[in-house]
């Protein structure tokens, strides 16, 4: 593979440093799967992540809702916090967090000339066999921005797997494991037992670890890895469930274990509560205040996940772009809009298990319009449609982009007003957050 023109040595623009960054190739074919060329850049830039202190946060479902909702609630009790999460929905600013809000262009752009300057060097002197890949150069520019920052507390969320994910060079506070289920399956296994081995690779001796509500074989995993490094474990099953009261757009519950803590967790969809309870698991774990985990939870905030843009007819944005985001979309669906007649508008990547997230999904809508997003991974809606039986085939229409779908829609919503979700690929619903907001 032909290596990426590298920016002039002047100073760069935040436009350039991104158009670097998306020209070192997709993540999944250029990533080198181990730690060592991870350990190296770091070595060079001063080894930012050593002294922080870190949540790392690993799981297949749930991490970015967790970790939202652990830096809302470390921030409400007086920590200065970061939030390194991904992928983003409309820029890669989105990743790096500081106090709530995404870094600065200038900050970015400081932080990118740091970590590339360092790869350049080390590539000039063969001390690497290639540049750092995007996640690689963005998660050091993260733990760069973090301790020029001189934050207290970071919430650090694997990108994929975790035993060898570029994150796992930590040594954090505490390991939270969210559930577990299939995705990524080519790189992480094909079995929940392998996909989880491979999250469990977080875990570090004398450290304590969270986990979540898991699939029994999953549990197993976990727990035999917790005791062969004889850690503390706290599982977020000790605390029940009362009191629920569920809605279209948030629920509301009570923790209770020693002690009982409400909860208003503004995150729609049911999945959230075990989200929350993992959270609050932790967060009481470090020892953070009720008062503060309430209004931290109260106030978290992660877009593009059940997500409303309210109108005369409301769309809303979920990426659910594997089997068990499928699931939980579904149940939203059924739960909440039994009865209800609504549309979907579905694009997905190549490397997802399209077929088994369409046949969860399509058969609770009463339309479909497929398109795609803009990205060369995409998969052509026309594929898409040949998947589906004659029958369903009759209720699905074609739309080259997003911001077509959104205009068909709302010629329909004109005759025949339902509910619109968005869903699929996560840069499908960040295309279309970005012009549903700019319509607002």
């Amino acid at each position: 593979m032909a290596r990426p023109a590298r920016p002039r040595n002047s100073i760069l623009t935040f436009p350039e440093t991104t158009a670097f960054l998306y020209s070192l190739g997709h993540e999944l074919k250029v990533v080198k799967w181990d730690l060592a060329r991870m350990r190296t850049l770091l070595a060079e830039l001063g080894d930012p992540h050593r002294g922080g202190r870190f949540i790392h946060v690993a799981g297949t479902n749930g991490k970015g809702s967790t970790c939202a909702m652990l830096e809302s609630a470390l921030r409400v009790s007086g920590l200065r916090t970061g939030l390194y999460t991904s992928p983003h929905l409309n820029s890669p600013r989105e990743r790096i967090v500081i106090g709530g809000e995404p870094i600065s262009e200038a900050e970015w752009v400081a932080a990118f000339a740091d970590v590339h300057g360092a790869a350049e060097r080390m590539l000039a002197a063969d001390r690497i066999d290639a540049h750092p890949s995007f996640f690689e150069t963005v998660t050091a520019m993260a733990f760069v921005a973090f301790a020029r920052a001189r934050l207290e507390m970071v919430v650090l969320e694997t990108g994929l797997g975790g035993r060898l994910d570029a994150t796992n060079v930590v040594d954090p506070e505490a390991a939270v494991i969210t559930p577990i289920d299939f995705d990524h399956e080519a790189f992480l296994g094909s079995s929940i037992e392998s996909i989880a081995a491979e999250k469990a690779g977080i875990l570090k001796a004398g450290r304590p670890a969270v986990f979540a509500a898991q699939r029994p074989e999953a549990l197993r995993v976990l727990e035999n890895r917790a005791l062969d490094l004889d850690i503390e474990v706290r599982h977020s099953s000790a605390w029940r469930v009362e009191n629920a009261q569920y809605g279209r757009y948030g629920s509301s519950f009570t923790l209770v274990a020693d002690e009982e803590i409400p909860i208003e967790c503004p995150l729609a969809g049911l999945h959230q509560v075990e989200n929350a309870r993992t959270a609050l698991t932790a967060l009481t774990l470090l020892g953070i205040p009720a008062a503060a985990i309430r209004t931290g939870i109260a106030s978290a905030k992660w877009p593009g996940r059940l997500e409303r843009f309210p109108g005369a007819s409301d769309t809303i944005l979920d990426g659910a772009h594997n089997p068990a985001g499928a699931r939980a979309l579904a149940d939203y669906i059924r739960r909440f809009f039994a009865g209800e007649p609504v549309r979907m508008i579905f694009g997905a990547m190549r490397d997802k298990a399209v077929e088994e997230v369409t046949e969860t999904l399509f058969p609770l809508a009463e339309e479909v319009i497929l398109t795609a997003p803009a990205q060369p991974r995409a998969l052509h809606p026309r594929s898409i449609s040949e998947m589906l039986d004659d029958a369903q085939r009759e209720r699905v229409h074609v739309a080259e982009s997003i911001r077509e779908a959104l205009q068909v829609a709302a010629e329909r919503n004109r005759t025949r007003p339902m509910t619109t979700f968005v869903t699929g690929s996560l840069f499908l619903v960040g295309e279309a957050r970005e012009l549903l907001a700019a319509n607002q």
